[in-house]
């Protein structure tokens, strides 16, 4: 649901993206930064929310056939804060996309276009955090031969999944036996989460329809026509 999708998983990686740096090692320090970022973000609005659900959900068993649960989401948010004031976020997760990854991109602002009346796509900083991790920078290059044409490319450093390391789950079972509570959302965080979330929890209507193995509703796009389309990230 919106809910679990929202409070549970896109603002837990936003707010690791976008956190200043705690003064300390101490876990209550980062977790005031955690609460920071969510503090620093206005209630969404049905504008800023695409929801969907995949052709074929409501035949899945135990699936109500009138069920409105949605499979999608997509949204925008912004921080009002110093760093990130004017920087829009845009946040999408669902099932039965056509990869199983969890990929930040970081667009830089477009350069002008000197050489070409066309404009020129934006160079970026790509993290991939699952299922392996990974670290690529994108820029436009020149193409090899005599005319002024570019490609854009990417500098990839991957590294690659110990089969031996805990997963996400066990990470969390192994801090909360040693009572390290660092990953764990503390009661303001909660509270926080809720604020921002819950003008659009009801009332949103019927979710948009989208084939499985597709990337969403095609009514996602909406949100980022702007910068020129969501990125699709590719398997490994």
């Amino acid at each position: 649901a919106l809910r679990d999708v929202v409070q549970n998983h896109l603002l837990q990686v936003l707010t690791n993206i976008a956190m200043e740096p705690p003064p300390g090692l101490n876990v209550e320090m980062l977790r005031d930064e955690k609460a920071k970022v969510l503090r620093g973000i206005r209630p969404l609005r049905s504008s800023d929310v695409v929801r969907g659900q995949f052709r074929g959900y409501r035949d899945e068993p135990g699936v109500s056939p009138n069920s409105q649960t949605e499979t999608f989401v997509a949204l925008r948010l912004e921080i009002n804060s110093w760093r990130w004031k004017g920087v829009p976020f845009f946040i999408r997760a669902g099932k039965n996309l056509p990869v199983t990854v969890t990929d930040v991109t970081v667009k830089l602002r477009q350069p002008p276009a000197i050489f070409s009346e066309f404009p020129l796509p934006s160079n970026h900083v790509r993290f991939r955090v699952t299922p392996n991790l990974q670290i690529a920078i994108g820029a436009l290059v020149k193409k090899a031969g005599e005319r002024l044409e570019g490609q854009q490319t990417e500098l990839l450093i991957s590294e690659e999944s110990d089969p031996t390391e805990l997963g996400a789950y066990g990470e969390l079972l192994h801090d909360a036996i040693q009572g390290d509570s660092a990953r764990f959302a503390r009661q303001d965080y909660v509270e926080e989460s809720w604020r921002i979330i819950d003008p659009v929890l009801t009332g949103g209507g019927r979710p948009f329809s989208y084939e499985p193995g597709s990337w969403g509703p095609v009514e996602a796009d909406r949100l980022v026509d702007a910068i020129g389309g969501w990125d699709n990230p590719a398997a490994s």
